[in-house]
């Protein structure tokens, strides 16, 4: 394991500790998953949207019944728009029905 690997394990493992979060989601999931929708996102988007996003993952994730199959759908959803943030007719189009909700 690197230095970067296991200074992030135990960063993750401290914080769901202090957040009180042990039990909900597995750490090593919940990490490939976040790093690679930020990585979409700083691509496709820009650098700074990366963590508002993670951010706002985590919100709808914390919203839904089941942490990790709600993370892992929402993320699919966001890195989608990501991808196809630069052609005109994605721009700022809901991926889903969120948009419709009220």
């Amino acid at each position: 394991m690197s230095d970067d690997s296991r200074a992030m394990t135990e960063w993750v493992t401290a914080v769901r500790r202090e957040l009180g979060l042990e039990d909900t989601v597995d750490t090593d999931a919940l990490v490939d998953t976040v790093l690679d929708l930020t990585a979409d996102v700083a691509h496709g988007v820009s650098r700074p949207a990366a963590p508002v996003t993670a951010y706002l993952l985590g919100l709808a994730a914390g919203r839904a019944g089941d942490l990790t199959v709600a993370t892992n759908d929402f993320a699919g959803v966001v890195s989608r728009l990501a991808a196809g943030w630069d052609a005109d007719s994605e721009r700022g189009a809901p991926a889903n029905d969120q948009a419709q909700r009220g």
